[in-house]
């Protein structure tokens, strides 16, 4: 199990916008703009979810988590699956995970959660000054 720290929760946002949707002061076509390099990520590196889409009810939400941080170079940005996220904490000091929600049937997506990860010891040793 990886430890995570810095826990965000999105949960409250999210059924805010269900209630706007629901409402109809939002249309679902506001809601359900996925982008296209979002529903790759989803299909190759998405896990599925228990629970189906909050819009359509066709099938299972699929939970792709992207990782962000300056250590990670050009690896920043991209999605990561849970074995990946595993090695990388034990790597890296330290990174951002962004766990997103996505419908592949109508493009529903909706940031779930975001928490840190890592070693969360220093990447470099302890640095020297001039000096010393």
């Amino acid at each position: 199990m990886i430890n995570q720290r810095q826990v965000v929760d999105f949960a409250l946002q999210r059924r805010a916008l269900l209630a706007e949707v629901r409402s109809g002061r939002v249309g679902s076509y506001e809601a359900c703009d996925a982008s296209p390099y979002l529903l790759r990520a989803a299909k190759f590196h998405g896990r599925a979810g228990d629970r189906p889409c909050p819009i359509c009810r066709q099938e299972p939400l699929t939970l792709v988590s992207w990782v962000y941080g300056d250590e990670l170079k050009h690896v920043a940005g991209s999605a990561r699956t849970p074995e990946e996220l595993a090695r990388m904490a034990g790597r890296f000091a330290e990174f951002t995970v962004y766990d997103v929600e996505v419908c592949r049937a109508c493009h529903w997506n909706h940031l779930v959660r975001s928490y840190v990860l890592g070693t969360g010891e220093p990447a470099d040793g302890p640095r020297r000054t001039a000096g010393r």
